[in-house]
């Protein structure tokens, strides 16, 4: 969709200010006009993406449009069910599946799409209590739920589910499948184009390099490595392309690498995500990746530190495993450029994200200091176990 911002008027802003008035972040005043997008249209679309984990521009673009649209929907508003090819999507479906990983059925992530999982989840809750287990959400079953008290305490059981598989997995690297994905990349999409001099540095070129230098470590360490893109491909992917190759990959982990932009020159460091959403909902083990990679990265290259977020992009979001989006600074920032186009940095922050990924397998119990992990040494001990 074409993106609504201040300013505009029109059938459409009209929409977003109605949607934003029912979920109480935007005040209907006697002086404003209700089909046009003022600067309190923006500053309630601002809070909106931040209680969602979106981006936070004031920009009504495709993925806020799309987050709008579904929180409009109350649970009980609709009959819920598995639609295919589109799935329904909305609050309803988040509120649902959050309900059901109360009671203990396996829902999957509350990602708020009733896909196949959350379907079979409603299907078994149904069989429990009498019901026809036809996967739907109608009047009966939402009743029923409503009923019945919580079953799991004392934790997300899907986030348990996840620790548990990880712990479960083993500390060694060799057999695991990890995706590494350049961001942007395909026909024009270059991300961030800055000119320095004769020369002229795109983010998509600097973040494949990476990748394919990390390709090489991750590979020399025993574990399957794929990447989203090649170095020209046809065409660019969504996050949601993106996220459907890792999940027919069965992947274990998702590392997405970008770099970032702002008008101040002086902005820079490097800043990690993971899914999240800003009501407290969050994937503890995509947290600890988050965490392990921003801390080797910040400790091995000294680039300052901006810290980890949780969002909720398509990216992390529809992965079904750990995923980690990683901006390895500010191609925009005259003092992150210089060490971003200098080969032996890149390598450093292969290294640290090499790091990361094995400090991911090993037990909490026995994890070690940042910065510790001689990631050569770590090669040569692959190889002799190999020989």
């Amino acid at each position: 969709m074409r993106a609504i911002r201040r300013g505009e008027t029109g059938p459409a802003v009209a929409e977003i200010r109605s949607i934003l008035v029912e979920l109480e972040l935007l005040v209907p005043s006697a002086g404003a006009s209700p089909d046009t997008f003022d600067e309190d249209a923006e500053r309630a679309v601002r809070a909106f993406q931040q209680s969602r984990g979106i981006g936070v521009d004031g920009i009504v673009g495709t993925e806020t449009w799309q987050a709008l649209d579904g929180a409009r929907w109350k649970l009980g508003a609709r009959t819920l069910f598995h639609s295919i090819p589109a799935a329904l999507v909305g609050e309803d479906v988040h509120a649902l599946q959050e309900r059901l990983l109360e009671m203990g059925f396996d829902s999957g992530r509350a990602d708020g799409i009733y896909g196949a999982r959350t379907a079979r989840a409603v299907a078994q809750f149904q069989r429990e209590v009498g019901l026809t287990p036809d996967g739907s959400c109608g009047p009966q079953t939402l009743k029923a739920l409503r009923r019945l008290g919580r079953k799991v305490v004392g934790g997300r059981p899907q986030w348990l589910r996840e620790a548990e598989a990880f712990r479960q997995s083993g500390p060694n690297l060799i057999g695991k499948t990890i995706v590494i994905d350049p961001g942007h990349g395909g026909g024009d999409e270059l991300g961030v184009v800055v000119p320095d001099g004769p020369l002229r540095w795109t983010e998509a070129d600097l973040v494949y390099d990476v990748a394919t230098r990390l390709e090489g470590r991750l590979a020399a360490a025993g574990m399957r490595v794929h990447l989203t893109r090649g170095p020209a491909p046809a065409q660019s992917m969504t996050g949601a392309q993106r996220a459907e190759l890792a999940n027919g990959l069965g992947a274990d982990l998702l590392i997405s690498l970008h770099l970032d932009e702002n008008q101040n020159p002086d902005a820079d460091g490097v800043a990690t995500y993971h899914y999240g959403t800003g009501n407290g909902l969050t994937s503890t083990v995509g947290e600890r990746l988050a965490n392990l990679v921003q801390r080797e990265i910040v400790v091995r290259t000294g680039m300052g530190n901006c810290r980890i977020h949780a969002k909720t992009w398509e990216l992390l979001r529809l992965t079904r495993m750990p995923a980690v989006r990683v901006d390895l600074g500010y191609l925009t920032s005259p003092k992150d450029r210089d060490r971003l186009v200098n080969p032996m940095f890149r390598e450093q922050i292969v290294e640290a994200i090499l790091a990361a990924v094995q400090r991911m397998y090993y037990p909490v119990e026995n994890d070690v200091p940042t910065g510790s992990i001689d990631v050569r040494q770590l090669r040569m001990a692959i190889a002799a176990r190999r020989g």
